[in-house]
């Protein structure tokens, strides 16, 4: 038997030649993008790569090794790929996302919609990011303030889009791809609930709750001490609380937030009911224009992939390879396809980074579908 440190050395060579040849392969890689980049050609061609892998397993010695050579070459052919992205994009040669940048956000009709009613966090949302004097309007559903941004009756809609307790809010990722709206800047507030009820009335009395389902989520701890309780969901934090006003019933509760109460003139039956001290949603501020203002750093998009295996991880190597951040993945399920599922990322940078660039090139190569949803 070889001493293994003996073994350890003629390993060490291996892989010496193996990086040479590596190198070598990739001076290669480069000739071959610049002859596709002089007659046009795409930088994937299944059917050559097809065919590369099973050339390239029929070369192996023994049977056991077939999976790894058909793994190395997949990675190897990848990188390859990407390094011709690379020069596609150092040539100007990458495709026009259509973004402007602006130093600020543009007015016409100065208006901003948000879903529920005057209370809701969302309206809280819209005054912290544009301030207490903006002109805005509420409506019923965050598809009806989709559609008023396309309509132009509003400027820019302001939906939640995750909680850090309760996690997404789904419907607000598909609605982003069903409208032609984009992500022009975001907005995190704290999220502090308070059970409220009629004036004189008593914790004691309560025996129901009305509340948005991820309100009620958010203060399961609270509303696990009082089992009892029925728990109705609403649209919308502040719709509960004009429920209990209208209702007028001492035994009926809103989760809501303080400055609810005090609009709609409820009393704080318990404060800080949610059971996270760090509660926070982040809300998406949206418009119907491609814009990005000057020193955005987020960048959000969505792709769907083949049903095939290793077909995400392909896609996400575009993220490592350049080297960019990936902050947040989210799957949707997509509708009429069963169990296929399309994937949500936010990344650090901004489109007019080159990493940047060159990972959406590949992704728009590669992929089945993308979009981008947001630089902000």
């Amino acid at each position: 038997m070889k001493n293994l440190d003996k073994i350890r050395e003629e390993i060490d060579a291996i892989d010496s030649r193996i990086v040479s040849l590596y190198e070598e392969r990739m001076q290669r890689t480069a000739e071959v993008a610049e002859y596709k980049i002089s007659v046009g050609k795409q930088v994937l061609d299944k059917q050559r790569e097809a065919e590369k892998l099973e050339k390239v397993k029929n070369l192996v010695s023994h049977e056991e090794n077939r999976y790894g050579v058909e793994e190395l070459f997949e990675q190897i052919m990848a990188m390859s790929r990407k390094r011709q992205y690379q020069l596609l994009n150092e040539r100007g040669l990458t495709q026009e996302l259509g973004f402007t940048q602006v130093d600020s956000l543009p007015f016409y009709t100065r208006k901003v919609v948000y879903q529920g009613t005057e209370g809701a966090y969302s309206q809280l949302a819209m005054k912290a990011y544009f301030g207490e004097e903006t002109e805005s309007f509420h409506v019923d559903t965050w598809r009806e303030a989709m559609e008023a941004i396309e309509k132009n009756q509003a400027d820019y809609a302001v939906l939640p889009i995750e909680n850090s307790s309760a996690g997404i809010v789904g419907e607000n990722f598909d609605l982003m791809l069903e409208y032609e709206n984009y992500i022009v800047a975001e907005q995190i507030i704290k999220i502090e609930h308070a059970l409220l009820g009629l004036p004189g009335a008593e914790l004691s009395e309560v025996r129901a709750v009305y509340s948005h389902p991820q309100a009620l989520m958010q203060s399961v701890d609270f509303l696990n001490e009082h089992r009892s309780w029925e728990r109705i969901p609403v649209k919308n934090t502040a719709m509960a609380a004009e429920q209990v006003l209208k209702e007028q019933r001492r035994d009926q509760a809103a989760i809501a937030s303080q400055v609810t109460a005090e609009i709609y003139g409820l009393k704080i039956l318990k404060n800080n009911i949610n059971y996270s001290e760090d509660n926070s949603t982040r809300f998406i501020i949206v418009g119907g224009e491609k814009i990005r203002i000057k020193g955005a750093g987020k960048v959000s998009i969505c792709f769907e992939v083949s049903h095939e295996s290793g077909s995400l991880y392909r896609m996400l190597s575009h993220f490592m390879f350049n080297n960019l951040n990936m902050v947040k993945i989210e799957s949707r399920p997509i509708k009429d396809k069963s169990f296929e599922y399309r994937f949500f990322v936010d990344l650090e940078g901004s489109l007019s980074d080159g990493a940047v660039q060159n990972a959406l090139k590949g992704l728009q190569d590669e992929a089945l579908y993308v979009k981008v949803l947001g630089n902000y």
